[in-house]
């Protein structure tokens, strides 16, 4: 499947192939042809199994690992929290769903630089989108933030909306970071490294004794 933000991006490209294979060269459409076939694969929308343990907590993002560390508060969760950062390539699926289950509390875009998804700062310089999930059982943030190359996040969710766990609810394109805040109360199951399916790989699960 093929997400329908992608169409445009390839039928341009097919397009200028066209065009230019018809008034220029048939060679000089393989560029915007080898450009429409990277479109379709990076607007992919491949089906994901979703746990449905609800003391698990999903991966938002597909990517990689890059830092966990702990925080002694966040604004929403508003107790000491665990944030988990993922490192989107722009090879990886850039769908971002939803950790669990609950209603959209808090909604803030922040608009701010695009330096490299990969660097330290970036979840307080780059143009970035909070949501704050809320079940009966905890609170969470997840937060999209562009990059070097993602010039654009999309949200398709707003206040008072109910996510399903593993549900789609936005994108960035071409590159980018998704942070997720935990609280204390769940145990981080992911590390600094690890490779992260969205929608499918366990990053959290609520602790038994809490």
């Amino acid at each position: 499947m093929i997400l329908r933000d992608g169409y445009s991006f390839i039928l341009a490209a097919v397009a200028a192939a066209v065009l230019l294979g018809v008034t220029v060269s048939p060679y000089w459409a393989a560029g915007p042809l080898v450009l429409a076939a990277y479109f379709a694969y990076f607007f992919r929308d491949p089906q994901r199994h979703i746990p449905e343990d609800d003391s698990l907590l999903v991966s938002p993002a597909d990517g990689k690992v890059m830092e966990v560390v702990s925080l002694e508060n966040d604004d929403f969760v508003k107790e000491p929290c665990n944030k988990v950062v993922i490192f989107l390539s722009v090879f990886d699926v850039h769908i971002n769903r939803s950790p669990m289950e609950g209603e959209i509390k808090c909604q803030q875009y922040v608009c701010g630089r695009f330096k490299p998804a990969y660097k330290d700062s970036v979840g307080f310089e780059n143009e970035r989108h909070m949501i704050g999930i809320e079940n009966d059982r905890l609170r969470i943030t997840v937060t999209q933030i562009a990059g070097i190359l993602a010039r654009r996040i999309v949200s398709w969710v707003t206040l008072d909306d109910v996510l399903e766990k593993g549900e789609r609810y936005g994108l960035i394109r071409f590159g980018s970071c998704t942070e997720v805040v935990m609280p204390k109360s769940v145990e981080v199951m992911v590390k600094k490294g690890d490779r992260v399916i969205g929608g499918e790989t366990i990053i959290g699960r609520i602790k038994t004794d809490v």
